[in-house]
């Protein structure tokens, strides 16, 4: 191999409305947004290989280094599609993002009007002994996993 892959530089995930997915990214999960902007034209053209495309977008920063993620609202085309792929369907992916108490985050995100697909699980056995996982999903249906580390 003639190059090497040196990190992640951020998760992008295209929303219906930014305004909406912040209220929950950052109002409710506490990620700070870093960047806010818009680009159109041949400059987001080059780049995705959208035609006559449009975009506002946020750069939100994970807390404690944990990487970011990019949300990106699409104005045009006009054209676009809502997808929501179930977690078994070829192409869906999810977010994982540790936190400290995912029965805090539950009551939260209950607050606010976001549920989560299921209840938390602890891990019984294995590496992850002790771990707690949960499924839930953010404003237009991608899958954000909530992962509480052994105590």
């Amino acid at each position: 191999m003639s190059f090497q892959v040196l990190g992640t530089a951020h998760t992008g995930i295209t929303v219906v409305d930014l305004e909406r997915s912040l209220s929950f990214w950052r109002d409710v999960l506490g990620l700070e947004v870093v960047l806010r902007d818009d680009v159109a034209g041949e400059a987001l053209e080059e780049i995705t290989g959208v035609r006559g495309g449009a975009m506002s977008f946020a750069i939100l920063e994970v807390p404690g280094g944990g990487g970011q993620i990019e949300l990106l609202e699409y104005t045009a085309p006009a054209d676009r599609q809502h997808l929501r792929p179930r977690p078994f369907d070829v192409g869906s992916m999810h977010v994982a993002l540790f936190v400290d108490d995912i029965e805090a985050v539950l009551r939260d995100c209950a607050a606010a009007g976001w549920r989560s697909h299921g209840t938390p699980r602890v891990r019984q056995e294995g590496p992850a002994k002790g771990t707690t996982f949960l499924y839930m999903s953010d404003p237009d249906g991608t899958i954000v996993e909530l992962v509480q580390a052994a105590s």
